[in-house]
């Protein structure tokens, strides 16, 4: 529909996208990390053609820091009239947890859904020289003596997965935190580290150029890029299932209707062929959901990773 035809129809109360002098407005895409990273170019490659879908200029605005809750915090904060709206990563269901009672926005309850756009799945890496050959090695060698697993900081992603391995397995793994994922990239291949449960994209390079080994990928299923690399339910672990997504949310009192078409349209992007094959080689899976399927997915994530950072008693520091 056309969008004076979803104006008159109700669909965009308090929405200024029809009425802007030359037919046009401009949306803030608020991105809480640095340009070029994963979650700034899959806002990027939605935002484009949000913007076409909508005949409006889509902004991406990049505000980073705390670890996302920087950007999140400004977004809980804006006016919601639809214009604004917010990338979040798996890493903003750990916050959370993680900066309860200490974050200046309740994730929950200051912004809303519209949202899931895809997800990343975790790659278990080890050194090419490791004497570690499976995921079933990796389990044994964690028992007979103490390993150490880098990650690119604490509370992202590959904490968690650690964290969540560490649980399953009952093992103990130390885990050493770095400040970004490539300097632990580099001390995994010298050798100075033992493993990573690694975001997807910051290791298979790695992988494609035999510094490293992958173990195992923690999806639901293979990944065409390492066809050979067998899931973690394959490699015997089927609780290893661990998805770093992106997603899109809006200030918490943004009219229902806005966040119902941008939840649509953002599917309908997400579906068409040509953004499956561009987000593939970013490394994504698309899982496109709206938001009455997002919103239960969210809140059954921050529970999960509730529990595992309850149980391995991690903290923000």
């Amino acid at each position: 529909m056309k969008r004076r035809t979803l104006l008159a129809a109700g669909l965009l109360p308090a929405v200024a996208w029809a009425q802007a002098p030359g037919g046009g407005t401009t949306m803030r895409y608020v991105v809480p990390f640095p340009p070029g990273g994963l979650t700034d170019v899959m806002a990027r490659l939605v935002g484009e053609e949000l913007g076409k879908r909508l005949k409006i200029n889509v902004v991406i605005e990049n505000k980073p820091g705390s670890g996302g809750i920087i950007g999140a915090d400004a977004v809980a904060k804006a006016a919601p009239d639809g214009n604004t709206i917010l990338a979040i990563t798996m890493s903003h269901a750990v916050n959370a947890t993680l900066f309860k009672g200490r974050s200046p926005y309740d994730l929950l309850r200051d912004l809303k859904p519209v949202a899931l756009l895809a997800g990343s799945p975790m790659l278990v890496v080890v050194p090419a020289a490791s004497p570690i050959k499976d995921l079933k090695g990796l389990i044994a060698a964690a028992k007979a003596r103490l390993l150490n697993a880098g990650s690119s900081g604490n509370g992202t992603p590959p904490h968690l997965t650690l964290a969540l391995f560490n649980q399953v397995t009952g093992n103990a793994i130390q885990h050493v935190p770095y400040k970004g994922g490539a300097p632990s990239m580099t001390d995994l291949i010298g050798g100075q580290l033992d493993v990573i449960f690694s975001n997807f994209p910051e290791s298979i390079a790695h992988v494609k150029a035999g510094k490293l080994r992958a173990l195992a990928i923690t999806s639901s299923a293979r990944h065409p890029a390492v066809p050979d690399v067998p899931t973690t339910a394959e490699a015997g672990l089927p609780e290893l299932n661990v998805e770093n997504w992106t997603a899109i949310m809006a200030p918490a009192r943004t009219p229902d209707a806005a966040v119902a078409l941008l939840g649509r349209e953002a599917v309908a992007i997400m579906q068409t062929p040509a953004m499956a094959e561009r987000a593939g080689a970013q490394g994504f899976r698309v899982d496109a959901r709206a938001a009455e399927a997002f919103a239960p997915f969210l809140n059954t994530e921050v529970e999960r990773w509730a529990k595992v950072i309850a149980a391995a008693r991690i903290t923000a520091e």
